[in-house]
């Protein structure tokens, strides 16, 4: 597949000149493929991103939970003995460290949920639905809908994303160009429709 060059226009005028030698005849570099104009993109900044995620987490964390829910009754891992209080931090770093299996059974499962969430949304729609709420989608540097090997490559770097503790996220907020790290690593824009 022909390499495409980004979505950049520019008008070089050349003055005629003599035809040189065959030996010195410059190469014409490769045109994009497609000469449609290319179209003026508004890109979508931290805080109405940051809505959109909280939309989406307010759909995947309850099914998450049911999922969860359901593969801890097949496979009969139950919770310690102790009920964990969600703001018990002593106990939940404990449940980390012993790698609880129900805990790392449910982490697993929510970031499978999450991830697939993603991956389908973007590969189906352009868009998560919380996206779709808020008039957002995703492009790649070109201005065209991402591939699916580009969508791939985006949900893969969402984990890296959290790796960081969160900070390619908060990355979008100090960049020029409004670009998570998810969005540098893939090569995509989230832009208002």
């Amino acid at each position: 597949m022909p390499e495409r060059e980004p979505a950049v226009l520019t008008t070089d005028v050349e003055t005629p000149r003599p035809a040189a030698p065959a030996a010195e005849r410059p190469v014409q570099a490769p045109t994009r493929p497609s000469q449609r104009p290319v179209p003026t993109v508004r890109v979508v900044g931290f805080w109405k991103r940051a809505l959109a995620a909280a939309i989406d987490l307010a759909i995947v964390i309850p099914v998450a939970l049911i999922v969860t829910l359901l593969a801890s009754k097949i496979a009969g891992i139950h919770s310690p003995a102790t009920r964990p209080h969600l703001f018990d931090i002593d106990l939940w770093i404990d449940l980390v460290l012993a790698t609880d299996p129900a805990l790392m059974m449910g982490l697993v499962l929510v970031v499978a949920v999450g991830m697939t969430y993603l991956l389908v949304s973007h590969i189906v729609l352009g868009q998560t639905l919380g996206m779709r709420v808020l008039k957002m989608k995703i492009i790649d540097v070109y201005g065209d809908r991402p591939s699916p090997q580009r969508c791939i490559v985006r949900c893969a770097s969402y984990l890296a994303g959290f790796a960081t503790l969160f900070l390619g996220f908060l990355w979008i907020g100090f960049d020029s160009e409004k670009r998570g790290l998810q969005d540098w690593i893939a090569g995509t824009y989230v832009i208002q429709t």
